[in-house]
């Protein structure tokens, strides 16, 4: 769930840890979006909202059957959220980023590509996963790509929606925002390291990170 963190709290930390991302450059303007699972629903970024001036009382709330209940009208990808939480049952948190890096390999990738980032780092494995599959392009606020992203979060932590960004879960807030921000990374090293001969990590290595980090 979300690291039994009340309500309130959840709040707060929301609004810290969107600021932070929006100062980095993760996310501009009102690009982006943050869900987080409580025991009795979800809270969501508002539609149009930007993630470096969120107001803890308006943040939108859904209930367990995701109908709007307080706040601020929710995200229009509450649908992306939706499929991604209804998938992985232990995961707290979805955040979804416009950042450059992750969005440039979004470009690059092909749909249905589960590998468009190679495993160069530990902390890629360890955060992100095995695989990053590439979800076919839809266009923003579209539902009907809600069942190719249910589908691919079955078997994976994070994706790339084509020519749009990455999603990504986490067991918590926390831990979602530390993958999203680990994958820009590792998309910023892949795209620096494109072309020449770099040494990834071997399959051993990363069953054995996924072993012991998984």
């Amino acid at each position: 769930m979300s690291g039994g963190t009340d309500e309130a709290a959840l709040r707060g930390l929301l609004v810290e840890l969107g600021a932070s991302l929006f100062a980095r450059g993760y996310s501009v303007g009102s690009a982006g979006n943050i869900s987080v699972r409580l025991p009795d629903g979800y809270l969501m970024t508002p539609t149009n909202s930007s993630l470096g001036r969120l107001d803890a009382a308006r943040i939108s709330k859904l209930d367990a059957g995701w109908n709007h209940v307080g706040g601020d009208k929710p995200s229009k990808e509450v649908f992306m959220h939706r499929a991604v939480l209804t998938a992985r049952p232990e995961a707290g948190a979805v955040v979804h980023l416009h950042s450059t890096h992750a969005t440039a390999i979004s470009c690059l990738a092909s749909p249905g590509d589960e590998a468009p980032i190679p495993p160069l780092t530990p902390y890629f494995v360890m955060r992100v996963g095995r695989s990053l599959p590439v979800v076919r392009y839809y266009r923003p606020g579209d539902p009907a790509m809600e069942g190719e992203i249910h589908a691919a979060a079955l078997g994976a932590r994070a994706m790339l929606l084509a020519n749009h960004g990455p999603v990504v879960s986490g067991r918590s807030l926390v831990d979602a925002v530390y993958a999203a921000e680990e994958l820009e990374e590792s998309a910023r090293l892949a795209l620096m390291l494109r072309g020449q001969a770099a040494r990834g990590l071997t399959p051993a290595q990363v069953e054995d990170l996924l072993r012991s980090f998984g």
